[in-house]
């Protein structure tokens, strides 16, 4: 729950939606140095990285507070394990992501075909993030400090009839506002490589080509990111100018909200990802003043224009002497809190992205249980959100998680029973 949540209802306060699928939010992060909050989009969740807290929240650890932390310097994540590196790792400084599709087959060549896939994806990952990589290119140096994900979308799993979460049935629906184009969206296959720099992931990016190719896949869209670089775990700026990456959930919130319940589907969850291109000279010609209310937080500090510091609870509900509302009704922060939706919270990371004069933006990756929490929050935004003059989302995609894979073990082993 927020930490307002104690507070008297508001009677315009709608009331909480009930189970999973009235989880819709915009959940925190406790954030390391490198991390980052990008901001959502034309109905735009404001993106958040992961810290050493979050990363412990991830993997179901106690990580309690809300307030940022700095994490150790981490020189590898291990590959194996219950659940993916890609999510439960602190965010790291760069990212790339990439799309697969699979040659339309018949349902049991496809099956076969995929196995296939997946095989050699976790043995490039695994050797990748390991002590001695086969690639010399990723020996003698720093240690690539390699995390991945990869994600499984909602038309493969039709089309091969894979064991998937009920939820991840469809691609996301159609948003006011949206010019997606479908050469940058969409997948088979969905796969997340950070690293502490760019170097890793060229190389790491061009092996999983190679590994598609050999399967008869061809890569559909990549995509790279970056944060900015802060000292002692201070929280990142996106492209506008705000810190961005305030707050995500507790590990209980996490197991509520992010992974999977008990079963098959436990150690796995959804992402959701939407490209974002932001129009910063815009935005940064509003008057100072007028781009926090747009915001609902402080550009100096990041604390919500109801308190003092950056990781108060906002406070959607305090009203001004005239009866307005002090977060305005249009803030990007009063649309995505978790108070609308029952508490629901998404984990948030996410990445800026600059492909050139009138290209830059946000690359928002959230996880989640059921990808409804996402559609919620995104309409709200879509239908109201101040920010929509100066954001457009330019791309989607959807896939679920696959639980990680144990040592001597596959991704994806649970697809096919």
């Amino acid at each position: 729950m927020h930490a307002e949540s104690g507070k008297a209802r508001d009677p315009q306060e709608p009331k909480a939606a009930q189970g999973p699928k009235a989880a819709q939010d915009q959940p925190r992060t406790v954030r390391g140095g490198v991390d980052r909050r990008g901001l959502l989009a034309g109905g735009a969740v404001l993106a958040a990285g992961l810290g050493a807290g979050a990363a412990a929240l991830a993997l179901g650890g106690s990580g309690g507070g809300r307030g940022p932390a700095a994490p150790p310097e981490q020189r590898a994540f291990p590959f194996h394990g219950e659940r993916q590196s890609g999510v439960t790792a602190p965010q790291q400084p760069a990212t790339q992501l990439l799309a697969l599709d699979l040659t339309p087959a018949a349902t049991s060549d496809g099956r076969a075909a995929l196995r296939g896939l997946l095989g050699e994806l976790t043995r490039v990952l695994a050797e990748a993030s390991g002590a001695d990589p086969a690639d010399a290119r990723l020996r003698g140096g720093e240690p690539a400090a390699l995390s991945s994900l990869v994600g499984v979308g909602p038309e493969l799993a039709a089309r091969l009839g894979l064991n998937v979460p009920a939820a991840l049935q469809t691609a996301l629906p159609a948003f006011a506002g949206d010019r997606l184009d479908p050469a940058r969206g969409g997948g088979d296959l969905v796969i997340q490589l950070c690293a502490a720099d760019r170097w890793p992931l060229s190389v790491v990016a061009e092996q999983v080509g190679e590994a598609a190719r050999a399967a008869g896949a061809t890569v559909r869209w990549t995509q790279s990111g970056f944060l900015a670089r802060t000292a002692g775990g201070a929280t990142p700026r996106n492209l506008f100018g705000f810190k961005d990456g305030t707050a995500n959930p507790t590990a209980v919130e996490a197991g509520q909200w992010v992974w999977g319940p008990p079963g098959p589907h436990e150690h796995g969850t959804v992402l959701v990802y939407r490209r974002i291109r932001m129009d910063t000279a815009a935005f940064a010609a509003l008057p100072g003043g007028r781009r926090e209310q747009v915001m609902g937080r402080r550009a100096a500090d990041g604390s919500p224009l109801t308190g003092t510091a950056e990781h108060d609870e906002p406070d959607i509900y305090t009203k001004n002497p005239d009866g307005s509302y002090v977060i305005p009704a249009t803030a990007h922060v009063r649309l995505s809190s978790p108070r609308l939706d029952g508490g629901a919270r998404m984990l948030r990371r996410g990445y800026s992205y600059d492909d050139g004069p009138g290209d830059r933006g946000l690359l928002f990756c959230a996880f989640v249980r059921d990808p409804a929490q996402f559609t919620r929050v995104q309409e709200r935004l879509a239908a109201r959100d101040a920010l929509n003059s100066f954001i457009e989302h330019t791309a989607s995609a959807v896939a679920y998680v696959l639980p990680g894979a144990p040592e001597g073990g596959t991704l994806g082993e649970g697809l096919f029973s």
